[in-house]
């Protein structure tokens, strides 16, 4: 039967066949746990399947909107919209709904069907007047009062860009697993006696140590974990495995001591470290796909685990599949290039110095300076100056930009150094080459 031609309670029971609700329904929950968002499956439509409604509700600005059934309409064909998007590109989509709130959409394809998992909710800004006003033009012709609307609005929860990015990628790979029809056979655990004395010494030696305050331990806790969070993206990039192993049982450590008790919060702690770590393996020049593949197998092994230190042997496995993955060095060099062109092509309107470059590649100025002499016979600075001049060209054909406009618009701040430049690329001035051109 078409998609199109069913009711949402056929949907529901076709998922029922495909993935199973109580897997779903628990995946769900165990995202809005971890996040604090609300996360709902929709269907093409926009019809809500499937809600995590009794873990958390709507905010208050949505729950004022929907009271509306226009209202409630709009955010319906805001989510179809979403779902459809989600579905074409394969991707997360991050939107802004018809209320104006940010929220982003994780595609689910099964066979014919298309689902998609939304949240958000949240503000990427400070709501100001602008943007109070632009609620009031919104909620027009609803039945709602519009004050009570603006005061919802502006105690929205407001996420930096980073972590809409970060919750986006941690729900697409919610979706990727729901995605996946076949079980995978777990790790075997004969190493699990070892590793359980190995965690217990060290929890028993945090024990003996002297503690701070509460309060305090728990702020320090808290940035020692993002320390090294950092650092094991580092070393699995940089391919060092015995290091970076060490500090995946240090991390494991501290999310066991303080979550023993709750396997949901554990597991979500180690969803978020497959993808530091995933993320870091693409870095170092592992292939995307593979690597993707590999955290839809690694997701589906962790559901089934059900004890702590099953937990820590499985996440050391998965640590050491990432690190095996077949890296070369000039694979590595290959990528960083593609980067740091790609960052210049982006960028070359602002003023760039390799220092800048460099951070984007993760390598030392001095080393991504060589390696792209070596591979494309010109240096970082004389590849800016060609892809500006370029710019350039393309601009003095027009005839509504000036040269000193040219000259600003390509990334010249002098103009005069503009035409020396373009002189000694071109063999003549700018001036001249726009007469030619048009």
């Amino acid at each position: 039967m078409n998609q199109a031609n069913m009711t949402p309670e056929k949907e529901l029971r076709c998922l029922e066949k495909l993935v199973g609700l109580n897997m779903l329904e628990k995946m769900l929950c165990s995202f809005s746990k971890s996040t604090g968002l609300k996360a709902i499956l929709v269907d093409t439509r926009g019809n809500t399947l499937v809600s995590t409604d009794h873990e958390i509700k709507d905010c208050s600005f949505c729950r004022k909107i929907r009271s509306d059934s226009s209202g409630m309409r709009k955010c319906q064909r805001s989510y179809a919209q979403a779902c459809t998007e989600a579905a074409k590109y394969g991707e997360p989509y991050i939107f802004r709904c018809h209320a104006g709130l940010i929220m982003w959409s994780a595609p689910i394809v099964l066979n014919e069907y298309v689902f998609s998992i939304i949240c958000g909710q949240v503000l990427m800004w400070e709501p100001e007047d602008y943007f109070l006003e632009e609620i009031e033009e919104m909620v027009k012709g609803l039945n709602v009062d519009v004050s009570a609307v603006k005061w919802a609005a502006a105690q929205l929860e407001v996420m930096s860009s980073d972590k809409v990015q970060a919750a986006s990628d941690l729900l697409f790979i919610v979706a990727n697993q729901i995605m996946k029809s076949g079980m995978i056979v777990l790790e075997q655990r004969r190493n699990i006696t070892a590793q359980q004395a190995r965690l217990a010494e060290e929890i028993q030696a945090r024990k003996r140590s002297e503690i701070a305050m509460r309060t305090i331990e728990s702020r320090a806790f808290s940035i020692n974990s993002l320390d090294k969070e950092h650092e094991l993206k580092s070393l699995v990039r940089n391919g060092k495995k015995r290091a970076a192993h060490q500090v995946l049982e240090n991390l494991l450590v501290d999310i066991i001591e303080i979550n023993s008790e709750q396997i949901d919060t554990v597991k979500t702690r180690v969803v978020e470290l497959v993808v530091i770590i995933s993320r870091a393996a693409v870095d170092g020049g592992a292939d995307l796909s593979v690597i993707l593949q590999q955290n839809s197998l690694f997701y589906l092994e962790l559901l089934k685990i059900s004890k702590t230190e099953e937990i820590c042997l499985w996440a050391r496995g998965m640590l050491e599949t990432f690190m095996n993955q077949d890296i070369n060095k000039n694979q590595k060099n290959i990528i960083a290039i593609q980067k740091a062109a790609e960052y210049i092509q982006r960028n070359f309107r602002n003023k760039l110095t390799i220092e800048d470059i460099s951070q984007v590649v993760y390598l030392s100025p001095c080393y991504v300076s060589r390696i792209f002499k070596q591979s494309l016979g010109c240096t970082l600075m004389e590849y800016l100056t060609h892809v500006r001049i370029e710019e350039a060209k393309t601009m003095l054909k027009d005839p509504k930009y000036n040269v000193m406009q040219v000259a600003e618009e390509s990334g010249f701040e002098d103009p005069a150094y503009f035409t020396r430049v373009f002189k000694k690329s071109e063999g003549i001035t700018p001036s001249r080459f726009k007469q030619y051109a048009l």
